[in-house]
């Protein structure tokens, strides 16, 4: 199982990640979609190329294409997204107003349930530190009818997939 790979790929020092990754693998708060949707999404925003390998392995069991797909444009879409939205907050009041100008289609589109993908972008901006997409997110998922302690759990899982990163990176270049 990839969980497994990357639990036994992390160092001593990252403990708590291979505990936490164990028990968000097992998370009832979020259905199966939402979960490895989520773990997805979160790898591919990671940019950890074994992070991503081993989690898309695990999710490519549970998730459809189309599911496995919109976690990918999830992470992708948001990519841009936040880079943009932080500039215009960067930029301030002046560049409040000005129109994005930027195809985002699979927003409208992303061939899974809505809320879906928006827990998934609500990840993906966590790690990309997005705060106006964070929130964004949040506010459609939680009129979606999702809970607060549901939203918190893909919270957790983008940071812990983020944290894993980071450790199997070091690992690997200091190996």
């Amino acid at each position: 199982m990839s969980i497994d790979n990357l639990k036994a790929a992390l160092p001593e020092y990252a403990k708590d990640l291979k505990l936490n990754l164990g028990s968000l693998a097992r998370s009832t708060e979020l259905n199966e979609q939402q979960l490895w949707g989520t773990f997805l999404a979160a790898a591919a925003a990671t940019k950890s190329a074994t992070v991503l390998r081993e989690i898309s392995e695990e999710a490519g069991d549970t998730l459809s294409a189309e599911a496995f797909n919109a976690a990918l444009g999830a992470a992708s879409i948001m990519g841009m997204n936040n880079v943009a939205y932080r500039a215009k907050s960067f930029l301030g009041d002046d560049y409040a107003q000005v129109r994005m100008g930027l195809r985002m289609n699979i927003i409208g589109n992303p061939g899974v349930d809505k809320v879906d993908f928006e827990l998934w972008s609500l990840a993906v901006s966590t790690i990309n530190g997005c705060h106006d997409c964070t929130a964004a997110h949040a506010d459609v998922v939680r009129k979606a009818g999702l809970t607060k302690e549901q939203v918190w759990e893909a919270v957790k899982v983008a940071s812990t997939v983020a944290g894993v990163a980071q450790a199997i990176t070091a690992s690997e270049v200091l190996a």
